[in-house]
Protein backbone atom coordinates (compact mmCIF):
# COMPACT_ATOMS: atom_id res chain seq x y z
CA UNK A 1 0.00 0.00 0.00
CA UNK A 2 1.28 3.47 -0.80
CA UNK A 3 0.32 6.90 0.43
CA UNK A 4 0.63 10.34 -1.10
CA UNK A 5 3.08 12.93 0.23
CA UNK A 6 3.31 16.41 -1.19
CA UNK A 7 6.67 18.20 -1.00
CA UNK A 8 8.12 21.45 -2.25
CA UNK A 9 11.40 21.48 -4.16
CA UNK A 10 13.40 24.40 -5.45
CA UNK A 11 13.29 24.74 -9.24
CA UNK A 12 16.86 23.56 -9.79
CA UNK A 13 16.37 20.36 -7.76
CA UNK A 14 13.08 19.64 -9.54
CA UNK A 15 14.72 20.06 -12.95
CA UNK A 16 17.59 17.79 -11.96
CA UNK A 17 15.15 15.18 -10.63
CA UNK A 18 13.18 15.32 -13.87
CA UNK A 19 16.36 14.88 -15.92
CA UNK A 20 17.35 11.88 -13.82
CA UNK A 21 13.90 10.37 -14.08
CA UNK A 22 14.01 10.62 -17.88
CA UNK A 23 17.43 8.95 -17.98
CA UNK A 24 16.27 6.20 -15.63
CA UNK A 25 12.93 5.86 -17.46
CA UNK A 26 11.15 6.19 -14.12
CA UNK A 27 8.79 8.80 -12.76
CA UNK A 28 9.87 11.70 -10.57
CA UNK A 29 7.69 10.21 -7.84
CA UNK A 30 9.39 6.83 -8.07
CA UNK A 31 12.87 8.33 -7.74
CA UNK A 32 11.79 10.63 -4.90
CA UNK A 33 10.18 7.72 -3.03
CA UNK A 34 13.33 5.62 -3.49
CA UNK A 35 15.51 8.48 -2.21
CA UNK A 36 13.31 9.05 0.83
CA UNK A 37 13.23 5.32 1.64
CA UNK A 38 17.04 5.15 1.41
CA UNK A 39 17.41 8.22 3.62
CA UNK A 40 15.03 6.81 6.25
CA UNK A 41 16.81 3.44 6.24
CA UNK A 42 20.15 5.18 6.69
CA UNK A 43 19.08 7.61 9.41
CA UNK A 44 16.44 5.86 11.53
CA UNK A 45 19.03 4.29 13.86
CA UNK A 46 20.21 7.66 15.15
CA UNK A 47 17.42 8.74 17.55
CA UNK A 48 17.57 5.41 19.40
CA UNK A 49 21.34 5.60 19.74
CA UNK A 50 21.10 9.16 21.06
CA UNK A 51 18.49 8.14 23.65
CA UNK A 52 20.69 5.21 24.71
CA UNK A 53 23.75 7.45 25.06
CA UNK A 54 21.81 9.98 27.14
CA UNK A 55 20.58 7.18 29.41
CA UNK A 56 24.18 5.99 29.87
CA UNK A 57 25.29 9.51 30.75
CA UNK A 58 22.38 9.90 33.19
CA UNK A 59 23.43 6.61 34.82
CA UNK A 60 26.99 7.91 35.25
CA UNK A 61 28.39 5.53 32.66
CA UNK A 62 30.81 7.90 31.00
CA UNK A 63 34.53 8.49 30.64
CA UNK A 64 35.90 11.92 31.42
CA UNK A 65 37.39 14.12 28.75
CA UNK A 66 40.69 14.12 30.60
CA UNK A 67 40.98 10.31 30.61
CA UNK A 68 40.00 10.10 26.97
CA UNK A 69 42.45 12.83 25.94
CA UNK A 70 45.29 11.16 27.87
CA UNK A 71 44.53 7.89 26.14
CA UNK A 72 44.50 9.51 22.70
CA UNK A 73 47.78 11.33 23.38
CA UNK A 74 49.38 7.96 24.16
CA UNK A 75 48.53 6.43 20.78
CA UNK A 76 51.54 5.23 18.83
CA UNK A 77 53.94 5.85 21.69
CA UNK A 78 55.80 3.42 23.91
CA UNK A 79 53.55 2.50 26.80
CA UNK A 80 50.36 3.24 24.87
CA UNK A 81 47.48 3.27 27.34
CA UNK A 82 44.43 1.04 27.21
CA UNK A 83 41.09 2.62 26.38
CA UNK A 84 39.54 4.17 29.48
CA UNK A 85 36.37 2.61 30.85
Amino acid sequence: MTETLSIRLDSDTKQRLTALSRQARRSDSFLAAEAIAAFVAQEEWQPGEIREAIAELDAGESVSHEKTAAWLRSWGKPGEKRAPR
